[in-house]
């Protein structure tokens, strides 16, 4: 069993502290082959850009690479960690490493089983395979896998395969032992603070660490500071960082942003309004590459089409043939281009790409 005792020091303390965690996504050759030197330069990019961690084997790695056909779990997984390891050291950095865990108990405990032999520190555990379970089983299922490794529990929105899940659940789940964070996803202010007071009121706001997966309300997230009143005492919370898809480009832009949102918050420092505004520029930003107008069925292609323009993938190919743009995409894609350049890192990424190009 791995406990979060096992992460190493300075590692666990960036992350309760705060950070810039991307979701990997998975880079493809046109043959929809797995493209080890492009995911290879995207990795490096994260590490130089100054992340905390990188999740694989979630969301925007496609869960594709779980079908029998595809059988791309195990190599992605282990290939990946070993370059963030190999990347890291070479830098004198250390990176959190999270794989994503999904699939009934037996699957799930199986995923995280290889995971932690592979050098991972946590899983983000989707429960999006469970969705008639109970609040008991989910208990129970959520305890089988932390008892292989460290968890961060994903409250992934209803629209796109998650569920509904009570306050009183995700104060149950944050008194699991070996539970290291939550990722607050479900696109919704009052389910949002539900997961806050959870935390809150099981008196785990210092060992539970709370990150954002609102793409919708990024900033909005990172600078709120939840009071909350229990027993006439008071606590007081935040969302400390992101575990993020939008995170997985512009990447050095967005560790620069969350830099600049700690400072502000922990020296209580006013929030100047042109950050609120920067705030709502990601948001239209993350419509046009998410693609919420339409279900959000061209986000994996438009997170693909962002690392293109960076020159970090070769094409936005996906595992399903089927998946690409939605339509009007490309335009509204090319518009928050035009209309946002300063929320690009494409200087950096110029400055590098050789290196992270190079064997």
């Amino acid at each position: 069993m791995k406990t979060i005792g096992d992460i190493p020091f300075a590692v666990l303390r960036t992350f309760r502290r705060g950070t810039v965690i991307p979701a990997m996504p998975l880079a493809l050759d046109q043959q929809r082959n797995f493209d080890r030197t492009h995911q290879r330069a995207l990795l490096r990019y994260y590490v130089d850009a100054g992340v905390g961690g990188v999740a694989v084997g979630v969301h925007s790695t496609q869960f594709e690479i779980r079908n029998p056909d595809v059988a791309l779990y195990r190599p992605v997984i282990e290939f990946c960690s070993a370059e963030i390891e190999s990347w890291s050291r070479r830098r004198g950095v250390e990176v959190l490493q999270i794989a994503g865990v999904t699939g009934p108990t037996a699957q799930a405990v199986e995923e995280a089983e290889f995971a932690a032999g592979a050098g991972y520190h946590a899983c983000l555990l989707s429960l999006a395979a469970l969705s008639g379970a109970s609040e008991d089983d989910l208990i129970e299922h959520c305890s089988a896998v932390a008892a292989v490794m460290p968890v961060i529990g994903f409250y992934l929105q209803p629209a796109v395969g998650g569920r509904v899940l009570r306050y009183e659940f995700w104060r149950r789940f944050a008194r699991i032992e070996n539970v290291l964070g939550i990722k607050i996803a479900p696109f919704n202010r009052y389910r949002t603070i539900d997961v806050v007071r959870a935390v809150a009121d099981a008196r785990k706001e210092d060992d539970v660490m709370l990150y954002t997966g609102n793409d919708d309300a990024i900033v909005q997230d990172l600078l709120t500071r939840f009071i909350l009143r229990r027993e006439g005492s008071e606590a007081v919370l935040r969302i400390r960082g992101g575990l993020l898809g939008h995170w997985g480009f512009w990447t050095k832009r967005a560790v620069e942003l969350l830099e600049q949102i700690h400072a502000i918050v922990e020296n209580d420092l006013d929030v100047p309004l042109s950050l609120i505004a920067t705030g709502a520029e990601i948001t239209d930003t993350n419509a046009a590459v998410f693609d919420p107008q339409h279900d959000f069925s061209g986000c994996i292609p438009g997170i693909h089409e962002m690392l293109v323009r960076q020159g970090l993938f070769a094409g936005r190919w996906c595992l399903d043939d089927r998946a690409d743009l939605s339509e009007g995409q490309l335009d509204a894609i090319d518009r928050v281009h035009r209309a946002y350049p300063h929320l690009n890192d494409y200087d950096f990424v110029r400055s590098n790409l050789s290196e992270w190009f190079a064997e």
